[in-house]
């Protein structure tokens, strides 16, 4: 490919969709005489997850969502984060709940991201929510994977009948993104550490989606001229943020490509808030 690739920018993307459900959300509220909530629940004193609580509380403010914040120290006990838990699934002014992850070592992550319901699973991590997304059903989708399709909906390219191949095989990012790929009828490769010729693969891909959270991994030589490109990574070295794409030479081989910071990050984010809104839909329509 000539010239460079285009810059998907998920902080405008973000703008314009979070501007749409805010006007949804005020919606709601004039119907149902209150905001849509999201509880955020964040445990221990982690300085990265707080960075995320405080971005997605502001999310909220920008959509018109009312959050609720709890503050837990890292000496909470699994019976009182499970406590918290049961008490927001049964409050019907919190539509969504968000568990900062990661958790402090001594609490079960998959006990305590099972104990919410899936109706306000807003992760999309619950089971019930992964296996509907398996099966083709409505439900909670994982956030950065939502984000990651909307992402390249936006350059206008057609993901029909394209061949995608997604480096990583995480519950969070990986295998759902791999499922909404194929939803979106892309012929889907996952690939992984143990994958045998690694670039063999990334080089028939027309989509490739990179997921693994090492630093500047995929290089320009592993990249299908005009493919575009998606890095999902955040990995902080000596004070800067860098992708798991090595971006100045994808940059010259690529038709699109999202950037780090100012890519998927925000789009992670917006589908939390649509996710919420969401649910808030589905729980008054009594559908939930």
């Amino acid at each position: 490919m000539n010239g460079k690739a285009k810059i998907i920018d998920g902080k405008a993307l973000s703008v314009e969709l979070r501007e749409k459900i805010r006007l949804q959300c005020t919606e709601f509220e004039k119907k149902n005489a209150r905001k849509v909530g999201l509880a955020v629940i964040l445990a221990g004193e982690d300085e990265a997850s707080a960075v995320y609580v405080k971005n997605k509380i502001k999310a909220c403010e920008e959509s018109n969502i009312k959050s609720f914040a709890y503050y837990l120290p890292k000496t909470v006990s699994q019976n009182q984060i499970i406590e918290l838990i049961d008490a927001l699934n049964n409050d019907e002014n919190v539509d969504g709940i968000l568990v900062q992850l990661p958790l402090p070592k001594h609490l079960d992550e998959k006990l305590t991201l099972g104990n919410v319901t899936y109706k306000k699973d807003v992760d999309g991590f619950h089971c019930m929510n992964a296996g509907n997304l398996f099966l083709e059903n409505e439900c909670l989708a994982a956030c950065t994977p939502s984000g990651i399709i909307e992402l390249i909906k936006s350059t206008g390219e057609e993901i029909y009948g394209k061949n995608a191949v997604v480096i990583g095989r995480s519950n969070i990012v990986g295998k759902p993104v791999a499922m909404l790929l194929l939803q979106e009828n892309a012929t889907v490769t996952i690939c992984h550490s143990k994958t045998a010729d690694l670039k063999s693969i990334t080089k028939t891909a027309d989509i490739l989606v990179v997921a693994i959270g090492k630093k500047e991994f995929v290089t320009g030589d592993m990249v299908k001229s005009g493919a575009i490109v998606i890095d999902v990574g955040m990995n902080r070295f000596e004070g800067k943020l860098y992708g798991d794409c090595n971006f100045e030479q994808i940059q010259l081989i690529a038709s699109y490509i999202t950037p780090v910071p100012g890519g998927v990050g925000p789009m992670t984010i917006t589908s939390l808030m649509k996710n919420t809104l969401k649910a808030a839909l589905e729980a008054h329509s009594g559908r939930a």
